[in-house]
């Protein structure tokens, strides 16, 4: 599989942690040739979602470390709600990054828009937040998007993506968790609108507010979702899908200790 290319998670890594040491712990049979972009939150921003913004994961030494070896970021600015005046806000944060090579993974269409204007070097992907599960779905988000990333699902769908034409805009999961059988995935818009507190306040403040909603939302959630086992990670056949054509895949890290309920 020469032109396979892996985007790899940050999530769970701790910034006093070397980015090399953490893909040589965490995956060590990925060459680092191999690993096209590492995602994951780089400085406090309310366009975060999907995860809650507590701290950033990739520090400075981290990104000199990535350019040094052609390594991309793909920053999660995934919030559904993005509003012109905050893109104003943040657009020192986005000039910073602006470079050939990083990505931004977006869930709004306006955002995209914005972005295309004003940072041209930036690829952007559609998130797996956007539930993009379908042929139409798919091809309609290719005419504003670069890329793909479709839901954990999907890779069960044989049909759905063999019928696919431009598989090299398609990013697929090479393992899954929590997302891959949850059954209407409530957090993703809770998330969003969470991280317009936790992303423009100091550590301290969003620990609290964290906590505080989380038991809130997992109370609530709990009446509406059906409790899961927890079995930890899935590890698909990335084989089986580089042989009908694709060769970008998303790979989360496994958490010692704690399971996801997939």
């Amino acid at each position: 599989m020469n032109n396979t290319v892996y985007t790899i998670s940050a999530r769970g890594k701790k910034l006093q942690q070397p980015v090399k040491e953490y893909f040589n712990s965490r995956f060590p049979n990925i060459p680092l040739k191999k690993i096209d972009s590492l995602f994951g939150f780089i400085e406090p921003t309310s366009l975060y979602s999907g995860r809650p913004f507590l701290k950033r994961q990739i520090s400075d030494k981290d990104y000199e470390f990535l350019k040094e070896n052609n390594i991309g970021i793909r920053i999660p600015f995934t919030n559904h709600y993005v509003s012109k005046e905050e893109y104003e806000k943040y657009k020192p944060l986005l000039e910073k990054y602006h470079k050939k090579g990083n990505s931004i993974i977006i869930t709004n269409d306006d955002f995209v828009k914005w972005v295309r204007a004003d940072f041209p070097l930036y690829k952007i992907e559609a998130s797996i937040l956007k539930e993009i599960d379908s042929l139409e779905k798919i091809n309609k988000a290719l005419e504003l998007y670069d890329t793909i990333v479709l839901p954990m699902n999907v890779n069960y769908n044989t049909e759905l993506l063999n019928s696919i034409k431009e598989k090299n805009r398609i990013t697929l999961f090479g393992n899954a968790g929590c997302a891959l059988t949850c059954p209407n995935r409530i957090c993703y818009d809770y998330i969003s609108k969470r991280n317009k507190v936790l992303g423009s306040t100091n550590i301290f403040t969003r620990l609290i507010y964290y906590y505080f909603s989380f038991f809130i939302k997992r109370k609530w959630c709990m009446h509406k979702v059906k409790p899961r086992k927890l079995h930890g990670l899935k590890d698909f056949d990335i084989d089986k899908y580089y042989e009908i054509g694709f060769t970008r895949f998303k790979m989360l890290r496994e958490h010692k200790g704690r399971n996801s309920g997939y």
